[in-house]
Order: C-alpha cells, then sequence, then structure tokens
C-alpha cells in the first residue's frame, strides 16, 4: 500500500488526464459503497458499477477538461480570480455535471424516461451543493455523491 501511495504523485504528473479520470471513478465508486452501506440495506455492486461506468466515461474526463479550460479562461490564484471560477463552476460546470448524472444514470438503468430523475432532483441536489460550501470540509465532498445516487 505504501508503494502505492508513494506513487500516484508521480503517475498525476506523468499521466494526469488518466490518473484523473481513474481517481473519479474510484472517488465515485467509494462514495456509491458508502452510501448504501449507511443505508444499511444490501450492497448493490451493478449500482456502484454503473456510478462507476459514468465516472470513467463522462465525470473524470469532463472535470479534468472543464477545470483546465477554467485554469486557461481564468488564469492564476487572486481572490477575485479564484471567485470567479468558482462563480463559473457553481453556474456552468455543475449544472452540466448534476444533469449529466441523472440523465446517465437513467439511461444505464434502462429508464423509460431518462429526464425523469433530473426534473424531479435537479433543483435539491443543485441547492445542495450551492450552499455546502459554508461548511467546514464540504467543499472537499463531491455533493452529487451525498444527494444523487437515490437514482
Amino acid at each position: 500500500m505504501a508503494n502505492w501511495w508513494r506513487a500516484f504523485p508521480r503517475a498525476a504528473r506523468r499521466y494526469p488526464w488518466p490518473t484523473n479520470v481513474l481517481l473519479y471513478a474510484g472517488l465515485f465508486s467509494a462514495g456509491d459503497a458508502l452510501q448504501q452501506r449507511l443505508r444499511g440495506g444490501p450492497a448493490d455492486w451493478r449500482q456502484t458499477r454503473r456510478v462507476a461506468t459514468l465516472a470513467l466515461t463522462f465525470h473524470g474526463n469532463f472535470n479534468y477538461m472543464w477545470l483546465r479550460l477554467l485554469e486557461r479562461a481564468l488564469p492564476g490564484r487572486a481572490p477575485r480570480t479564484v471567485l470567479a471560477k468558482v462563480l463559473c463552476d457553481q453556474t456552468v460546470g455543475g449544472p452540466v455535471a448534476l444533469s449529466a448524472f441523472y440523465v446517465g444514470m437513467s439511461i444505464l438503468q434502462g429508464k423509460d424516461d431518462i429526464f425523469l430523475d433530473l426534473r424531479q432532483k435537479f433543483w435539491n441536489t443543485y441547492k445542495l451543493q450551492e450552499t455546502h460550501s459554508d461548511l467546514p470540509l464540504m467543499d472537499q465532498i463531491d455533493s452529487t455523491q451525498i444527494t444523487s445516487c437515490q437514482v
């Protein structure tokens, strides 16, 4: 385990895109498995596999490219620039990612109306995403994993 942990930063520098995509898949899968465990029911590994598939095919790639685009469009770390990045991410990136999650999960589950979960759950999830940054450490947690795995 210790060797893997030391090799991770080196892999991230050498292969940032695939490392980020795999990290997203791992975090999304762990979040889904943890949510299932906290609910107390039996593990649904098919559900976790769907979440991992969506993270591998969309979310990891989208977030990697989106954050690079934001950094190019708004370079720097000045407070005003960081605020602009956060606002842009919350008003553009967040809705895209949430929409892709709900629609993607509905497709992978074979639902007839792939937009139903999006219509029913988007605003509550988005509101949580907008308000969680006031809480300590919540900016480190992907709020889509907190609220949206109930698909």
